[in-house]
């Protein structure tokens, strides 16, 4: 496992960070806490030191349990959690991204973690009713405190996102450093705005669903006729997406790899700053993930995987893009101008 800086700051995390919604059966489909502990040592003992969490994950055990887990080094691991969805039910006060319930949210977060302070703190999903002078101010004011050392964002449009961090760099409030999104070879729309606008900002992504709920996995292409019709409602499960699981499967047996292997290298190697977030149900999941770190999918197979999942990048994107328009935009210049290697806003 090597290490990256998380966004523009000086923060080390593995380049794989394990995701821990699995850590609880509240859901009805996590892990126990043997098994949690076992996962959790398995990617320990792979070099990882990025956990990923969250106040909503199995109603607060998945938090308890990595409070258990990282007693007896606390500060060799970074912690993120989020805040905003609901802790309790029919009650505005529990849910939301305004002040109250951050400052409400984070403390309930210390105590399950048993810690004094949240390495990052994610906003976890955009309610479009807070200002966003609020939630700078009061993410600024625990970075202020100790309570929170970086602050992330994720589930937010990218104009959203924009305004916030140039807010912050001009009031001298703490930026958002990393950005999380949903991102595979299932789920490309970020890179439309998203994605360009987190590498304006020198922000990190970390990806959840890297693995598009295991469809990339190529377990739903061997499903009896039946199931697979009723899968096939799901986005993940159409006809385009089984077409990608399979182009994926087919690379994987190539390389003799498996196929978690290539759909997470897929996302590792579109950029040095996207960080795939990786949860399993067994431990033993996790270590073939794991695997990923072992080798490299030739440029050439990247070309495929690029091509089969490719989408359309809508307007303004394809017009700016046209043989017409950068003819009138550049006076026909365009080709002889070296580009510089960041999107400028």
């Amino acid at each position: 496992m090597r290490y990256k800086l998380l966004g523009r700051s000086g923060l080390r995390v593995s380049e794989i960070c394990l995701g821990t919604m699995t850590f609880g059966s509240e859901w009805g489909w996590g892990a126990d806490k043997v098994e949690s502990q076992q996962i959790f040592e398995s990617y320990a003992k792979a070099g990882g030191n990025f956990l990923d969490t969250a106040n909503r994950y199995t109603e607060g055990t998945s938090e308890r349990w990595l409070g258990d887990f990282i007693q007896a080094d606390r500060d060799h691991w970074v912690v993120a959690t989020k805040y905003s969805l609901q802790d309790r039910l029919h009650d505005p006060s529990f849910s939301g991204n305004h002040r109250k319930n951050l400052m409400r949210s984070i403390e309930g977060s210390l105590e399950r973690l048993q810690t004094d302070h949240i390495d990052l703190l994610w906003v976890h999903a955009w309610d479009g009713l807070t200002p966003v002078e609020e939630v700078m101010r009061g993410l600024d004011d625990l970075v202020r405190q100790g309570k929170v050392h970086y602050i992330g964002i994720s589930d937010t449009p990218a104009w959203i996102v924009s305004r916030a961090n140039t807010m912050a760099e001009l009031r001298g409030w703490s930026a958002f450093v990393a950005l999380q999104v949903e991102y595979s070879l299932l789920q490309r729309t970020p890179e439309c705005d998203l994605l360009p606008m987190a590498n304006a900002f020198g922000m990190s992504m970390t990806a959840w669903a890297p693995l598009a709920g295991g469809a990339l996995t190529g377990k739903y292409l061997t499903q009896e006729e039946e199931p697979k019709r009723l899968a096939a409602e799901s986005k993940r499960l159409n006809e385009h997406s089984t077409a990608i699981a399979q182009k994926v499967v087919d690379i994987a047996n190539k390389l003799e790899v498996s196929p978690a292997q290539v759909a997470l290298n897929w996302v590792r190697q579109q950029h040095p700053n996207y960080i795939p977030i990786v949860g399993a149900r067994k431990a033993e999941q996790l270590v073939n993930s794991l695997g990923c770190l072992a080798f490299q999918i030739p440029s050439a197979m990247i070309d495929q995987l690029n091509e089969i999942s490719a989408i359309e990048p809508g307007f303004p994107h394809d017009f700016l893009a046209s043989d017409g328009v950068r003819q009138v935009l550049f006076g026909g210049t365009f080709n002889e101008i070296d580009k510089p290697m960041v999107p400028r806003l």
